[in-house]
């Protein structure tokens, strides 16, 4: 099966992609930083040691390129790189979009490149590709960000529909946060981009299906809602021979389809999004007996944090099911390389006041936690008589190094007036649960036993990344950087964790093996 990978960051998704039976065409990422990871381990390259365009499946949308320069255009602004038909490494005819060649630049420029070149995409046609996926930045959709409703990153989705209706593959898949399910609001009327995406993609022939999953039921060690958008051409479509399960939830999709196609109004009630978020989703069954059940292996029993991480503590063991599982999936596709990312970021004694608090507060109850971040963020000056005395028998660690408990409530909340802070997203992982989310920023979570942060391998297993998948570049960034650069923490932030990856491969290889051959 012949797929093609747009906003392909770290390589997260492509792996698993790759595990479940698809190969490579060309694979598009915007950001240098990430691409250099990408490279690395899925084209089995190192950009700084092989710099010359003719020695790599690397090329680059790019202008004012210089090979002598590597170093430096892997950590500058991906924003500056206009099409420069002069400097652009892309061949004329397009053969160097073959062979699992990753093309470094942005969206619109390859979209620009292809569109001013119609016998490439014909002959991308007539290939007649299985897949084109891939996860559009999703930060101003986010509901842990700021949600800008004009920001230009919610162009991208349109991008892809763009990119997809030049090439035609027999379905597409979009990944995306779950917050681009709630609407924006704009002068009273409400808009839910997630519900413009898919009129996009019926507009262009292919009826599109909603999904709201989360990467939990998959197996992955983490609380990770995802919006979910499969798309299948119509006429690939008519081709299924599907089952009674999947006649179901397609049935509103292809109406919702006829509709855009005939031009009738369409409102968010007629393409339902089928959700399997939370446990004791009615849709699960509904998963379970359809080419979707790869989405949900577990039911009750999720994979823990510990099970991620708990060999990796100083006195941790041996690696679980899980560790072994998600290695395996590396098993003749990545090189075998020893495992990096497992040195401990320093904080401050401060910082490791606060990490005890953090690990202290996933042992209370909602309101008790909640009365005690209302001191941290500055909303109150003292906590309940009952959130003290459900803390009063914990030790803490003091500004003198040494851990106990706290003598009066008087002390402990001057002690929370004096560790105040503006991170009001900073947990502690609690082990027997699986992880939050994971972000893009190193101390957003601590460790539930050790007063630090997660390493770069730590957050890896998290996002069920093999051992031997080597992350490049630096490991965070701050600033105005932050606009652009992708360091390693946000690489694997960002990434599709590998697990669901193979989990959606092995839903969209079940969907394409549904074709009848009878004429």
């Amino acid at each position: 099966m012949k797929h093609i990978e747009l906003f392909a960051g770290c390589g997260g998704l492509c792996l698993g992609l790759e595990k479940a039976g698809f190969r490579l065409k060309f694979a598009n990422e915007l950001s240098p930083m990430a691409s250099e990871t990408f490279a690395f381990n899925l084209l089995n390259e190192s950009l700084l040691e092989h710099p010359l365009p003719d020695s790599r499946k690397t090329v680059w949308l790019s202008s004012n390129f210089s090979t002598k320069e590597m170093g430096r255009r892997l950590r500058e602004d991906p924003r500056t790189f206009p099409v420069d038909e002069k400097n652009c490494e892309l061949a004329e005819d397009g053969h160097n979009l073959d062979n699992g060649n990753l093309v470094v630049g942005n969206i619109l420029s390859l979209n620009n490149w292809l569109k001013s070149r119609p016998e490439v995409t014909q002959r991308l046609q007539q290939e007649n590709l299985d897949l084109v996926s891939g996860g559009p930045p999703c930060q101003s959709f986010s509901l842990a960000g700021l949600r800008e409703k004009n920001n230009e990153k919610n162009s991208l989705p349109w991008a892809f529909a763009n990119f997809v209706d030049m090439v035609k593959p027999k379905v597409t898949l979009l990944e995306n946060v779950t917050g681009i399910l709630r609407p924006f609001t704009e002068n009273g009327q409400k808009y839910y981009a997630w519900f413009e995406v898919a009129k996009a993609f019926a507009k262009i022939n292919y009826v599109p299906l909603a999904l709201h999953i989360n990467a939990k039921f998959a197996g992955v060690a983490q609380n990770r809602p995802r919006f979910i958008l499969i798309s299948v051409r119509e006429d690939f479509f008519k081709t299924l021979e599907l089952n009674a399960t999947e006649k179901k939830i397609f049935a509103p999709c292809y109406a919702f389809w006829n509709k855009v196609q005939t031009e009738q109004v369409v409102s968010i009630d007629d393409l339902p999004v089928l959700d399997l978020n939370t446990e004791g989703s009615p849709a699960f069954d509904l998963f379970a007996t359809s080419f979707l059940s790869p989405l949900c292996t577990t039911r009750n029993s999720f994979t823990t944090v510990q099970e991620a991480i708990g060999d990796l503590a100083k006195n941790g063991g041996a690696p679980s099911a899980y560790v072994k599982k998600i290695n395996s999936i590396a098993k003749g596709i990545l090189p075998h390389r020893e495992m990096n990312g497992r040195a401990h970021n320093a904080v401050s004694e401060r910082v490791k006041r606060r990490f005890r608090l953090y690990q202290v507060l996933t042992q209370l109850t909602k309101n008790e936690s909640k009365d005690i971040w209302a001191v941290l963020s500055g909303k109150a000056l003292a906590t309940q008589d009952d959130t003290w005395r459900a803390i009063s028998s914990f030790s803490f660690l003091q500004e003198n190094g040494k851990t106990r408990r706290f003598k009066n409530k008087e002390e402990f909340d001057c002690f929370l007036l004096n560790h105040q802070t503006k991170k009001q997203i900073q947990r502690a992982l609690v082990p027997s649960a699986p992880a939050p989310a994971a972000l893009s920023i190193p101390d957003d979570a601590c460790h539930y036993d050790e007063l630090r942060t997660l390493t770069v391998r730590e957050m890896a297993r998290i996002q069920s990344f093999p051992d031997s998948f080597i992350f490049k570049s630096k490991a965070t960034t701050g600033g105005l950087n932050r606009r652009f650069e992708v360091p390693i923490y946000t690489q694997i932030g960002n990434a599709v964790p590998v697990l669901l990856g193979y989990a959606l491969g092995e839903c969209i290889r079940t969907l394409l093996s549904r074709q009848s051959h009878q004429e």
